[in-house]
């Protein structure tokens, strides 16, 4: 495999040791308020994937010192940060409360770049000029939840948006200057595996820098619980092998600029209805390197 990781792609535009810390800002998004939807996506629940230092009550500056302490046993003394502004979509709000935000996290000691997470549909322009002139000092990467690039399945999950306006969203980003992740899921309901890896094909037309894989959890708290309960034929879970096989399969068709941040998600236990593979992130990583090879 020729991508290059996510450590490599960081070493292009922050030096030395770097460690991001997750904050929830306390945003929302369009298909929560009413604004493209209710209910949220089918699959979310934000608890699953929210570290415990993470609390919306605080402030950013002291999330920041709480990530911090958070990964202190592991960090060098010469380690950077960069704030990852992760739950929910964190640039939907007027860009003055978005600015106050931002640059109270660039504040903190030894925080050197902003990571910021959002949907297409809450890219506003303006916003995204605001962030091309920030990253003329900082290093400043936005992560879009692609999900799907199915116009049928964003629907299914209550994405409130079609693939057209993430190709838009991520273009606008690109054209900008600006470094831009995406995040896909993988098995969702009623795409098989032959369509979930056409998709490498759909992202390889776009500008993305980063990808992150995550395989479909249904988890407690979530519309898709109580649709995978009535629909379970919609839904082809994987085992960890099968997953591993898929995953290889769409990395030998994405083209190989594209940095990998993840292969799969790991939620809490509580949280997890299924797939319960039992298994930690790392052997799944070392399943798709092995099938990786076998395709060579």
């Amino acid at each position: 495999m020729d991508n290059p990781s996510f450590s490599e792609f960081l070493s292009r535009h922050v030096s030395g040791p770097v460690q991001k810390l997750a904050i929830d800002a306390g945003f929302t998004c369009p298909n929560r308020d009413g604004r493209a939807g209710r209910g949220g996506c089918s699959y979310c629940n934000n608890h699953s994937y929210s570290p415990k230092y993470c609390n919306s009550r605080l402030s950013v500056t002291e999330q920041i010192q709480q990530g911090k302490d958070f990964f202190s046993h592991k960090t060098k003394s010469d380690t950077r940060y960069l704030a990852y502004f992760q739950s929910y979509s964190n640039t939907y709000a007027p860009l003055g409360c978005l600015r106050q935000l931002y640059e109270e996290a660039l504040s903190a000691s030894d925080v050197v770049g902003l990571v910021i997470a959002t949907r297409p549909d809450c890219v506003d322009m303006d916003v995204l000029d605001y962030l091309a002139a920030l990253n003329k000092q900082v290093f400043v990467h936005l992560e879009i939840g692609v999900e799907s690039t199915y116009d049928d399945v964003l629907k299914r999950i209550n994405r409130g948006h079609d693939f057209a306006c993430t190709q838009q969203a991520i273009r606008a980003i690109a054209e900008r200057g600006l470094t831009v992740g995406a995040h896909l899921i993988l098995g969702l309901p009623t795409v098989t595996p032959e369509r979930d890896v056409d998709q490498a094909d759909q992202l390889n037309e776009l500008p993305i820098d980063v990808l992150k894989l995550h395989q479909l959890q249904i988890l407690r708290g979530t519309v898709m619980a109580k649709d995978f309960i009535l629909h379970q034929a919609d839904y082809s879970l994987m085992t960890a092998e099968s997953y591993a096989q898929l995953v290889a399969r769409f990395l030998k068709r994405l083209k190989p600029s594209v940095a990998l941040e993840r292969y799969v998600s790991e939620s809490p236990d509580e949280l997890l209805i299924a797939p319960r593979w039992g298994l930690k992130p790392q052997v799944v990583e070392m399943l798709v390197n092995k099938y990786l090879k076998e395709i060579c």
